[in-house]
């Protein structure tokens, strides 16, 4: 699996905007660009396997406070196939090369679920429930580096 990095405007996007499943997701990654700025590689992807377009992942924005966020979603037809792990996995080597001294962290809803086996399988720990401005009650994860 390689991740493309989505560029910071719709025109710099040929190969996603013709694409089915990248649609709403990169308009919403542009204007979160938009809000949050174009930084580099602290931005979002959209993963490729065997030539095929199977799901998107991003950093909600560059690190704060030694904090990164990460978020991931796998396309319908590739889900169960162990692609949201692959992206979560990049993800957190992305952020550990750029800077091994950050926290990844990542939200879920607050239920077991998919993701929450992802984040798992990754070395991600549940922290407890915290209150999102956007999503409400979520559960908090942090990845637990071995140091």
């Amino acid at each position: 699996m390689i991740l493309l990095p989505i560029r910071q405007t719709l025109s710099e996007n040929t190969q996603f905007l013709n694409h089915p499943d990248c649609e709403p997701g990169l308009s919403m990654t542009i204007e979160f660009f938009d809000k949050i700025g174009y930084n580099p590689p602290w931005i979002g992807y959209y993963a490729q396997l065997d030539g095929n377009l199977v799901g998107g992942c991003a950093f909600k924005g560059k690190p704060k406070n030694g904090r990164v966020e990460i978020a991931y979603g796998t396309f319908p037809q590739y889900q169960h196939q162990g692609v949201g792990a692959e992206m979560c996995k990049q993800l957190l080597q992305l952020a550990l090369k750029t800077d091994p001294a950050v926290t990844v962290t990542a939200r879920t809803l607050p239920e077991e679920s998919y993701s929450t086996r992802i984040l798992r399988k990754n070395g991600f720990v549940h922290l407890g429930t915290i209150w999102d401005d956007e999503d409400g009650d979520v559960w908090e994860w942090e990845y637990l580096v071995s140091k």
